[in-house]
């Protein structure tokens, strides 16, 4: 729901895991010149989004990203009569050091970019405004977007390839399929793997192909196909495999197999 009270209205979500985010709309002036000392990263939605940032006049269209640097002076308004809508996520620039250790802080010049890997790398994070994440989800977003202002700021030597700890990786996989039914967190794989939680992101990532977050989704909607299969309900699959609810799991579902379970529970029958 979003505020009725005038043009101009801001939807706050709580901070949590050092990250904040809005959703917001004004029709004409909307900031004086401020400064963070976060990261501000978020996508224009609607409308013209101005800016002055270094010295300079920046318009962000509708899919583009804006990476504010921290501590850069900012201010914001409508570039048109039709006002702006947009989303932006305030990140703790020590959370982004984690990820990259040693190593200057991503600046992306001017401060806006249409890169498909920032777009792309910031769609989970800003998507929590919609419905919550996970801990483990919010954590792999993180990695992947550090990464992603990583290579697409060029400013910065690419990450070394480090050794990899394939016994720490297994333990941590082992860890999932053992608690496929209850939350997981990045902190849990870390202290049950005796590896560092960015080091055994990567060593995972390269182990097994896909990130400690998504592969325990991926076991949990095989869960949920087997449900279906037997004869349970959406509700019942979707509590059986530890999702929140079945809107929870129609979603991941549905970014897995490109249909939804309930059409897929319509068109499969069991083999005989």
């Amino acid at each position: 729901m979003k505020p009725n009270h005038g043009r101009d209205w801001i939807v706050h979500s709580p901070g949590s895991h050092h990250i904040e985010a809005i959703e917001a709309f004004f029709s004409g002036h909307a900031y004086d010149p401020h400064r963070h000392d976060t990261y501000a990263i978020g996508q224009t939605v609607a409308g013209v989004q101005s800016f002055r940032y270094r010295g300079a006049l920046r318009n962000n269209l509708p899919g583009g990203i804006m990476v504010l640097h921290p501590d850069e002076l900012h201010d914001g308004h409508a570039g048109n009569e039709d006002g702006f809508l947009y989303r932006m996520m305030y990140i703790e620039p020590a959370l982004i050091q984690q990820v990259l250790p040693g190593r200057s802080l991503p600046f992306i010049p001017g401060g806006v970019s249409c890169d498909a890997r920032l777009i792309t790398a910031t769609k989970v994070l800003l998507g929590a405004l919609d419905s919550p994440l996970e801990s483990l989800e919010k954590d792999d977003a993180l990695y992947d977007l550090a990464l992603a202002l990583n290579a697409v700021s060029g400013a910065t030597p690419p990450l070394p390839r480090a050794a990899l700890d394939y016994a720490a990786a297994e333990r941590a996989r082992a860890f999932i399929h053992d608690n496929l039914g209850s939350p997981v967190t990045i902190e849990q794989l870390s202290e049950h793997a005796n590896r560092d939680r960015w080091g055994l992101s990567r060593d995972f990532r390269q182990m097994f192909g896909t990130s400690p977050h998504r592969y325990l989704i991926m076991r949990r909607l095989d869960i949920v196909k087997k449900a279906l299969i037997g004869g349970q309900t959406l509700v019942e699959a979707a509590l059986a495999a530890g999702f929140y609810d079945q809107s929870h799991m129609s979603r991941h579902f549905g970014q897995a197999f490109g249909i939804s379970p309930y059409k897929w529970k319509k068109m499969v029958s069991p083999a005989t």
